[in-house]
């Protein structure tokens, strides 16, 4: 179990400038019917800034920290959108997205943006060559100018609006190698953006939906029935509650305290306010809380001791890349964000048993201390958490009230190139495929015909079904060249 940790967080001291980043963005009509879209002088639109990203599987982490974003209307008008700076973690965003904040713009058309970025870089795991784990940070060679040209003007009108701000990540990123040692890489922070329309009732997340929100809450107000959420690594939202809410692991509102772990699905209102459709609580011990979100990558078979890296992390106990966590006494437990568990076709569990390198996990822990081996960080929880695979379907079967799709992955995903790793408790039959359930509850927001030959994103959880790896898919993109 070797590791080679360089951690990259925007806390860090190395420094990227990204600046004058003008883009020429599509125009989108919000109130239905394209030319028939007005601004009015002096009126204003509630705009609520979205980060999403579009990957392949070959990173782990990628953290950008914004110092500025900023809008330019065609009479010259520059209006900032950031009031203070704001950090992101992209890769957890591949085929999601989640909220960075809500603004109140001037009616306009705005023929470009810009921003300035502040800290950035990128982590990536791979093999050495003795097949112990590497974990290898990045850092931009700033100061890096991007410049991205689109087709059209965008127009900010109406109540209330989207503007969602995508990472094309295989545009920003490029490397030879996963090693620090004789890489030759590149870091240029690449994006589209574009418009989007807050539907009364959203069906994804470019219409404001937004699914699998992870935090931890900082202040609880009983007399508005909301709370305060710290995304780790990222932004903070405020959350409305209402009589509809549904509560998972907690009884009811009354039971969310500050300090609490919870994964949320909420709505963007007409008006940018966050409203939660579901709040599932997992981890509700407050006490010195620190939580780890990312690709699990080795479960040891001489003890209970798995390796993760905390692509987002929160909490006091602030670690290198690499994670070595003791689960022996921890609470397995499974995102409750889909509702269809017990109508799959397989059996779908998580457990110590049952983990498996390259699935994306929650861990929660009340250490306040990194011991060395053979003191490991006691795990207190540990959740499954969904995820986007980048593959290309090769079979389609049948099966029940859900079609099954064979997934073919990339040599560099993280399922096929830690499977080979000697002292491992669990051994993948084929770990370069996933079986891929979809249903009539996932969301189809590919262009690509879905069906065999097609290169596409899938978004769910990952099981390991006695060395067969399955997914309960939520959400299905395009794909994203490999």
């Amino acid at each position: 179990m070797k590791t080679c940790e360089l951690f990259v967080s925007p806390r860090n001291a190395f420094s990227i400038v990204l600046s004058v980043l003008v883009i020429a963005i599509f125009g989108v009509s919000l109130t239905g019917c394209g030319s028939g879209t007005k601004t009015v002088a002096n009126e204003a639109t509630s705009v609520t800034v979205l980060l999403t990203s579009t990957a392949n599987n070959q990173l782990s982490q990628l953290n950008i920290n914004f110092t500025n974003i900023t809008l330019t209307s065609q009479s010259g008008n520059t209006i900032s959108l950031l009031p203070t700076p704001q950090t992101a973690e992209f890769i957890h965003l591949n085929g999601t997205a989640e909220p960075l904040l809500t603004v109140s713009l001037p009616q306009d058309v705005y023929t470009s943006a810009s921003a300035t970025i502040q800290n950035g870089g990128f982590n990536c795991v791979s093999l050495d060559q003795d097949g112990g784990v590497q974990t290898s940070a990045f850092g931009g060679n700033g100061p890096v100018t991007t410049t991205i040209t689109l087709a059209s003007p965008i127009t900010v009108t109406g109540s209330a609006m989207g503007l969602l701000l995508d990472l094309q990540v295989g545009q920003s990123v490029t490397t030879s190698s996963c090693s620090l040692t004789g890489a030759v890489y590149s870091f240029t922070p690449t994006f589209n953006l574009t418009a989007v329309s807050l539907a009364s009732t959203p069906t994804n997340f470019e219409n404001g939906k937004e699914t699998g929100l992870q935090g931890q809450i900082l202040a609880v107000d009983s007399a508005t029935s909301s709370f305060t959420v710290a995304a780790a690594d990222g932004p903070t939202w405020s959350v409305q509650s209402n009589g509809n809410t549904v509560y998972q692991n907690a009884a009811t509102f009354s039971a969310l305290t500050a300090g609490t772990a919870v994964d949320m699905d909420l709505i963007i209102q007409g008006d940018g306010l966050l409203l939660a459709t579901r709040v599932q609580v997992v981890d509700a011990n407050p006490v010195n809380l620190t939580t780890w979100s990312g690709p699990l990558l080795f479960v040891a078979t001489s003890e209970p001791v798995l390796l993760t890296v905390g692509a987002e992390q929160e909490g006091p106990l602030q670690s290198g890349g690499g994670n070595y966590v003791s689960f022996g006494s921890a609470t397995f437990q499974i995102s409750d964000q889909f509702a269809n568990l017990q109508s799959l076709p397989f059996t779908a569990s998580f457990n110590a048993s049952s983990m498996v390198a390259g699935q994306n996990i929650y861990i929660g822990t009340g250490s306040l201390t990194i011991g060395a081996a053979p003191v490991y960080i006691p795990a207190a929880t540990i959740t499954l958490m969904p995820q986007t695979i980048n593959g290309t379907v090769t079979a389609v079967n049948a099966v029940g009230n859900f079609t099954e799709y064979t997934v073919a992955l990339a040599a560099y995903d993280l399922f096929p190139d830690l499977a080979v790793q000697a002292g491992q408790t669990t051994v993948l039959t084929s770990p370069g495929i996933v079986e891929v359930y979809v249903d009539s509850s996932t969301q189809l927001l590919n262009t690509a015909p879905l069906a065999v030959g097609s290169l596409l994103r899938f978004n769910g959880l990952v099981f390991n079904d006695t060395g067969t790896l399955r997914m309960d898919c939520g959400q299905v993109d395009d794909g994203t060249a490999e």
